[in-house]
């Protein structure tokens, strides 16, 4: 029988493969989102359909249904078949990798439920991971649903949680695979030195989070087409009209210059808070291993933030926009293993 450390050992292996499928699944949903992909399927099946059109005529018949949406007949009228099988299989791809996720979520789960290799602690919590990918899989179809209308864009409402939840599904994710493969212990008598570290550290984790969260507002409103200058907008600091829909609470999260303004204040201050937070750590009596989760944080916080303006400066390219979306979550797991690793001691 597999020794507990071993067995442990196997199921962090496992998410954390998960965790790598996830972020991929996040990286092609921007890129899905950047090339304007995400309503060439007007349909749902997620337990049939896996194949794509495999004839000439099955690729007429998929966009015969396109052309009967608001998106071709207001925005791509006159879209050639080729164009739309390269928007088509942006959006294929996100649901059958979606699928993939799926199924390499259950297996292993199914096969280590059969053989008891799962705590009776674990077993729940991963269990809350498989509610909230099926819940993902509904929100996707309910965002994608919002663009099938009068108006052909999805709402940036529906997007942010969209994205929101995939971040929360990766953060836990790995957050589970951490706990596996080093699992917190009793702190170091000296551990009272670091206490602003240790209610710091979640406090910026959340505010990576919050940075996110505005960027997808920033995507579902394509606020980043707008005010391509850094560090002013529009020649000011804080652009006009800022405050010109009603209710005023609607500013935040639909008008373009607050919503940029937003991404922009919390970016910053999320960079400033890591910066701050690593130099602090550099005097405190911590592991080796926080130590370089302080430094990989603050590194990759102002890599973020480079990566955030040039994509600005260049009117969002593909690329750079993808890169960004990855950047982010790439920060997130930065602060998520900072955290971690405050949390125990070798």
């Amino acid at each position: 029988m597999t020794s507990a450390p071993n067995r442990e050992r196997a199921i962090a292996v496992w998410l954390f493969a998960l965790c790598t499928l996830v972020f991929a699944m996040v990286l092609l949903g921007g890129v899905t989102r950047l090339t304007h992909s995400g309503l060439s399927m007007v349909d749902w099946r997620p337990l049939v359909g896996a194949l794509p059109p495999m004839s000439e005529a099955a690729w007429q018949g998929v966009f015969q249904q396109y052309q009967e949406f608001p998106e071709y007949q207001k925005i791509n009228f006159g879209m050639t078949l080729a164009e739309f099988k390269r928007i088509f299989l942006f959006e294929y791809s996100h649901r059958v990798l979606g699928r993939a996720i799926g199924l390499a979520f259950a297996l292993p789960f199914l096969y280590f439920l059969l053989r008891r290799r799962l705590s009776w602690r674990l077993a729940p919590r991963l269990g809350v991971l498989f509610v909230l990918g099926a819940l993902q899989g509904l929100l996707g179809w309910y965002m994608v649903q919002s663009g099938l209308v009068e108006r052909p864009d999805v709402s940036p409402y529906r997007l942010t949680a969209h994205l929101g939840l995939a971040v929360v599904i990766y953060g836990y994710m790995l957050w589970l695979a951490m706990s596996l493969l080093r699992p917190a212990r009793r702190s170091l008598p000296s551990a009272g030195q670091n206490r602003v570290l240790r209610i710091a550290a979640p406090i910026l984790a959340a505010l990576v989070f919050l940075t996110i969260l505005s960027g997808g507002f920033v995507a579902g409103n394509d606020a980043g087409l707008a005010y391509n200058s850094f560090p002013l907008m529009d020649g000011r600091f804080v652009p006009a009209d800022i405050f010109r829909f009603e209710p005023w609470w609607r500013n935040f999260f639909e008008n373009l210059p607050l919503v940029q303004l937003d991404h922009r204040l919390l970016a910053l201050l999320a960079v400033i808070a890591s910066v701050i937070l690593w130099l602090a750590s550099l005097g405190q009596p911590l592991t080796a291993g926080a130590r370089r989760a302080f430094a990989a944080l603050a590194a990759m916080a102002v890599a973020q933030l480079a990566l955030g303006i040039a994509t600005l400066l260049l009117f969002v390219p593909v690329p750079l926009g993808a890169a960004h979306q990855a950047g982010a979550l790439l920060t997130f797991s930065m602060a998520l293993w900072t955290c971690h690793e405050l949390s125990r001691s070798d």
